[in-house]
Order: C-alpha cells, then sequence, then structure tokens
C-alpha cells in the first residue's frame, strides 16, 4: 500500500459492523486510520425490535440506527462486498448504483451477520417471509391488517378463515415473541370490526422440537406456552412443517392448515454471499473462523489483517455456556464483540496485545405482547407485567444512541395514553397505483392511409366543396 494511513473496511453495517466502527471512531487518533463500511442499507436494524414492529408498537423508523447520521468520521458506502482476497487484501465492492469496483484494504472487519436459514419445504420459498429485516416487520404487520379489511367483507367460510389464520415456523425466542405480538395486535383489532370475533382468528406456532425457548428454564417455557394458549394462540410442538404450496401448510402430524400470512423464523445462516465469495477460513456451519481475541484465525494460527464478529463469525465461547463451544447467534454478543473488536484493532495498530472476548449470559428477557413478559437468569425469572417492563427497559436503553432511545421511549409513552396505532400502508408497497389509475395518456396515433390502397378514386382536396359556384335558376 502507498498511502501510509491504514484502511480499515467494514464488510456489513448491522449490530457488529456499526459498533465496531462507532467505537473506532472513538479510539482510533485523528488521521490514525482511515474507515470505510460497506452495506447496500443505509440503517442498522435493531432486530429486537422487530416483533413491535410487527405489532405497531414501535415506529419502524425508530427501531433502526442511521449509518451516515451516526457515523461522523467513518466513509459510508451504499454497496455489497460480493469478494474478499485476502491474499492480495483487496474487496470487490458491487454499489447499488453503477460498476463492482476493486477496494484495497490494510485491515478487513468482516461483520456481515445473517440471514434467514430454510429449508427446501415446497411453498416455503414462494409463500413465506423472514423476520430479519425491518422491511419484513412492517410487511407482516400490513399484511395482517389487510387480512383483517379482507375478512371483514366475506361471509364465513374457507376463504375468510385462511385471511384470519397466522402460522409462526420456529420456537425460539424470535418466534415467540412475533406470534405473542401478533396475537396481541390481532385481539386489539377486533373491536374495530363488528363482523369479526375473536374464536374468528386463528394462530398456530410450529416447533419441531419438544419445547420452546430453549434460553429458559422448562418451567418458565410451559408457563409461556400456558399464557399462549389462554390467549387463544396454539403450539404445536414435536411438529415439522412439510409443505406449504399455495399457502396450505401441511404438517407432519397430518393437520393441513390454509393460511395467508406464514412467518418463517426457524434459524439463521451467516451471510453466504460474504462467506462464499472470499478466501478467509470457513468452519463446518458456514461461519468465519475466529479466534477468541475476534481475529480470524484458529488457536494455533493468526490470519493478520482479518477480523470477524457477530453472527458471521464463529467465535469461541470461554464462558462454557456456547452451544458447541461457541458464542450463539445473538445480539447481546455481537454489540460486545464488535466493542471490543474495536479495542483490539486499534492496539494491534499500536503495536499492543489485543484481549480475548469473555461474556457470560447475565440472562434472557422477551416480550410477548403487551403487558407479558419473560425474564430468566440463572434459576430466577420473572413473568407477566414485571418482565414486560424489565423487556422494554432493557431494550429501551440498550438502543444505541440517545436521539434514537428518545424516539423509541416517545412512542412508547404515546402509545400508552393514544392506544396502538392500527393505520395500515401496504399500499406503500405500490405507491403510484392511484396516479396510474388516472393518470392521462396519449391516444394512439390514428393509422396511416397507403395511397395504393385506393384505386379508381380521386383523393379529396381539402375545401373543394367551399369553392364550388351557387348553381342558379
Amino acid at each position: 500500500m502507498t498511502n501510509t494511513v491504514p484502511k480499515i473496511l467494514i464488510v456489513g453495517g448491522g449490530y457488529a459492523g456499526f459498533y465496531t466502527a462507532w467505537k473506532l471512531e472513538k479510539h482510533l487518533r485523528k488521521g490514525e486510520a482511515d474507515v470505510m463500511i460497506v452495506d447496500p442499507l443505509p440503517y442498522m436494524t435493531y432486530q429486537p425490535f422487530l416483533p413491535e414492529v410487527a405489532a405497531g408498537s414501535i415506529e419502524a423508523r425508530h427501531s433502526v440506527v442511521a449509518l451516515r447520521r451516526h457515523l461522523k468520521r467513518t466513509t459510508v458506502v451504499a454497496a455489497k462486498v460480493t469478494g474478499i482476497n485476502h491474499a492480495t487484501k483487496t474487496a470487490t465492492i458491487t454499489p447499488i448504483a453503477g460498476e463492482p469496483y476493486q477496494q484495497e484494504y490494510d485491515q478487513i472487519v468482516v461483520t456481515a451477520g445473517a440471514v434467514s436459514r430454510t429449508f427446501p419445504i415446497p411453498g416455503i420459498a414462494d409463500n413465506a417471509i423472514g423476520l430479519k429485516t425491518i422491511e419484513e416487520a412492517v410487511a407482516i404487520r400490513d399484511k395482517l391488517m389487510s387480512n383483517f379489511d379482507k375478512a371483514s367483507m366475506l361471509p364465513a367460510g374457507p376463504e375468510r378463515d385462511r385471511l384470519l389464520t397466522v402460522v409462526v415456523v420456529g420456537g425460539g425466542f424470535a418466534g415467540i415473541e412475533v406470534f405473542a405480538e401478533l396475537r396481541s395486535l390481532a385481539s386489539s383489532l377486533i373491536k374495530h370490526y363488528p363482523t369479526i370475533t375473536f374464536d374468528d382468528t386463528h394462530f398456530h406456532l410450529i416447533e419441531a422440537m419438544g419445547r420452546i425457548m430453549p434460553e429458559v428454564s422448562l418451567k418458565t417455557s410451559e408457563w409461556v406456552l400456558k399464557s399462549l394458549a389462554q390467549r387463544g394462540a396454539f403450539v404445536h410442538l414435536d411438529t415439522q412443517l412439510t409443505s406449504a404450496v399455495d399457502g396450505i401448510v401441511e404438517l407432519s402430524t397430518g393437520e393441513s392448515i390454509p393460511t395467508d400470512l406464514i412467518v418463517w423464523t426457524a434459524g439463521v445462516m451467516a451471510n453466504p454471499t460474504v462467506v462464499r465469495g472470499g478466501d478467509l477460513p470457513v468452519e463446518e456451519r458456514g461461519r468465519i473462523r475466529t479466534r477468541a481475541d475476534l481475529r480470524v484465525g484458529s488457536e494455533d494460527e493468526i490470519v493478520e489483517g482479518a477480523w470477524a464478529a457477530g453472527d458471521v463469525s464463529a467465535v469461541p465461547d470461554l464462558s462454557g455456556g456456547g452451544v458447541g463451544g461457541y458464542c450463539v447467534p445473538n445480539a447481546q454478543h455481537a454489540v460486545r464483540q464488535a466493542k471490543l473488536l474495536a479495542k483490539n484493532l486499534v492496539a494491534v495498530l499500536r503495536g499492543e496485545l489485543p484481549r480475548e472476548y469473555f461474556h457470560k449470559n447475565m440472562g434472557a428477557v422477551a416480550g410477548l405482547g403487551l403487558y407479558s413478559g419473560v425474564f430468566q437468569s440463572g434459576n430466577f425469572a420473572m413473568k407477566g407485567l414485571i418482565a414486560w417492563f424489565a423487556h422494554r427497559g432493557y431494550h429501551g436503553l440498550a438502543m444505541p444512541s440517545w436521539e434514537r432511545k428518545w424516539r423509541v421511549l416517545w412512542g412508547w409513552w404515546h402509545n400508552f395514553w393514544l392506544g396502538r396505532d392500527l393505520v395500515n400502508l401496504e399500499a406503500v408497497q405500490n405507491p403510484r397505483y392511484v396516479f396510474e389509475e388516472f393518470a392521462a395518456r396519449p391516444r394512439p396515433a390514428a393509422p396511416a392511409i397507403d395511397p395504393k390502397s385506393v384505386v379508381g378514386e380521386k383523393a379529396p382536396v381539402a375545401g373543394a366543396d367551399a369553392k364550388k359556384p351557387a348553381k342558379v335558376g
């Protein structure tokens, strides 16, 4: 590299990427390094809020953090990294507009996150929707509300039942939270639709394992099941989804559930575009092999100049609590890893030794719709309203930057007094439909007359009749 200032390239602007850049700006001296972050989206999504966004409890824009607003000294590039050649320290940048180009770097930080992990089940790719992005959460909310509008105009029957049926696949935290939040939203909608009763709505969650929410104790998970059942939500344990063709959910138990809304939350996998498009070492589960000090490599080998954190990385869990010996892919680890990664990267640039990542999970907290939640820390558990306050308190404070915190807290305060916002904006996905319907269009041109097709006829002369002399006598 001819430039004496080290260039740091951050791949991905999610939790780990945003926090790494944010903290690098704090720890780096002026002119010590140039930092660039590459992501096709101009914001970081606070994913624990996605279930509440889907339920209309949080405004969608309040649950994301604008990269350009909060990264003052970082170059933000709207693009994807589609290739990494660490041997030459170059990355292929494919911008959202324009041609791909090669970007040189001295240090690369891979924080490309994860995407929904699906299986080749017939109909899932065509009919289901994930819950990894803010756009998906908004679409889920608008879909459910639009289905209420449609169902309110139909007589009782199969089509009406299909519109008022929701199926969530996956009984982890994300699945249970969005399942409970959507049940809460549907319950609040009923009073605004006189033709729809509580018994007309049907909620099903499909879980292949024998229990839900492995992050909490069995006793706590059983309480959640009981709470959901009391609210008219049915959980199918030890059940697999075998087909979703045409929106008809087929289960391994032989049941069939016609539905117009299938939400898939059954696992995630490391971003395959970044992992497969590079030459960094990858472990058997498709994640970048990462050391405890967050440098890429193994315990015995270091890939100089390469770092990784978050869901895309396989970081050893030194606390002993991780599945398979690695940190589980969640926001708690991603944020803490990013903060340490920034410190370690600066330390290496200054010739100092990096520290190893160690974090013992202090507990888990989940919202289960308005005024209900669950909290687990060791053998201690809280349930119901007090756990719901703990959920909102923890995530309200965890939201990065006071600007974002205030927007979320202000929205919660308004909703407490004014109620849930029930405006449905599904039409925003096709915003030009009204304009197109009534827009004036030029009339098609009249077909030209071929003179050869007129045989034995004299072409009329314009104004000929007006020039004829008047007949006398």
